[in-house]
């Protein structure tokens, strides 16, 4: 009686332990299945990742270049409304060196010299203006012709210096910052053509 009850006891532990066996490797294999699954999250999240960074690198890329194009485009602008500031000043600057040789050369007006003085003294603070502005005269006279920066508005037969270098500057010209800023206009010199007459004799 003893004997039965020790062997169904054992059988029950077995099956206790084969049932044991059993969910543990239920739970092995539902907990297998959860880190395949937390691992495949992972690699997606981390593709998501990179793609967003990526993403986020470009819209960078992007936007600094908008950024460079908008400084230029300012930069340009203003530079545009300086040379058109500047060339107003240039042309107050011409009238006003032409009235100052006008008085000059008045004879029936007695001009005092310290008003000349002092009108001169205006126009080099005029002239110190526009240097500091980056404003700097063309070298004309005695220059080969530059179409670049000289406007040829005159020519003048002459022999004793090169053909189509600027003999006289009727209107000086100005750079800004390496740019024309107003060309010269000036007057070239050009060969005189001689025609020498030939005997025909038959």
């Amino acid at each position: 009686m003893a004997a039965d009850k020790e062997e169904k006891e054992d059988g029950n532990g077995r099956r206790e332990a084969e049932q044991a066996t059993g969910l543990e490797g239920e739970n092995e294999k539902e907990e297998g299945e959860e880190l395949e699954a937390l691992r495949a999250e992972l690699r997606a999240a981390r593709q998501a990742a990179e793609a967003n960074l990526s993403k986020l690198k470009y819209l960078m890329a992007d936007f600094d270049n908008y950024r460079k194009q908008m400084e230029k485009q300012v930069a340009s602008r203003v530079e545009s409304g300086k040379a058109e500031l500047l060339l107003k000043f240039l042309n107050i600057r011409d009238d006003y060196q032409r009235a100052l040789a006008t008085a000059k050369k008045q004879e029936n007006v007695a001009v005092s010299p310290i008003v000349i003085e002092g009108l001169e003294g205006i126009l080099k603070n005029i002239d110190s203006l526009l240097s500091s502005e980056g404003v700097r005269p063309i070298e004309a006279v005695g220059t080969p012709f530059d179409p670049n920066v000289h406007d040829a508005i005159a020519f003048a037969p002459r022999d004793d210096v090169p053909e189509n270098s600027v003999t006289a500057e009727i209107r000086r010209g100005y750079m800004l910052n390496g740019k024309v800023l107003r060309p010269s206009m000036v007057e070239i010199a050009k060969k005189i053509v001689k025609n020498s007459d030939t005997d025909n004799n038959a």
